[in-house]
């Protein structure tokens, strides 16, 4: 079943993109919660006329994120966390503790735009991916020591 996603969806697409999604998680989870429309005909014509006037906009937005793309280039993150003897972390380290440093590094970014493949559980380094726009992303190297 084709839709038109009305925001941005991690593992789905971006807003204003046409994807085909299983009939059930369309209807069931998407349509009810406002994320997405069915993509008829005439849906698809008028987010073809929104796009043409959207152009410049977004334009805009992508050389905003390809700015903060660049100043982020070089960041490099140290997050603590208290570990056992053999270097197991108690519990895992999450988006939400790479968003919080990087608050402190002074770059406010939204937990939800950073994605980490791998669950950390063990003191070392890791990579963390922010995707800031649909082509837009910075890998952000992390490393997690013991307090």
């Amino acid at each position: 079943m084709e839709v038109i996603l009305k925001e941005d969806i991690l593992t789905l697409g971006y807003k204003d993109d046409v994807v085909n999604v299983k009939k059930g998680y369309a209807r069931n989870f998407l349509i009810p919660q406002g994320k997405a429309i069915i993509a008829s005909e005439s849906a698809k014509k008028v987010l073809a006329e929104n796009q043409k006037q959207r152009a410049h906009k977004l334009a805009q937005i992508k050389a905003d994120a390809q700015a903060i793309a660049d100043k982020m280039e070089g960041v490099t993150l140290t997050i603590g966390a208290k570990t056992s003897s053999s270097g197991t972390i108690f519990g895992s380290v999450t988006n939400i503790q790479v968003a919080d440093m990087l608050k402190e590094k002074g770059f406010e970014v939204d937990r939800k735009l950073i994605l980490i493949k791998d669950a950390v559980k063990e003191v070392g380094s890791y990579k963390a991916i922010l995707k800031l726009h649909k082509e837009v992303s910075v890998e952000i190297p992390f490393e997690v020591v013991a307090e």
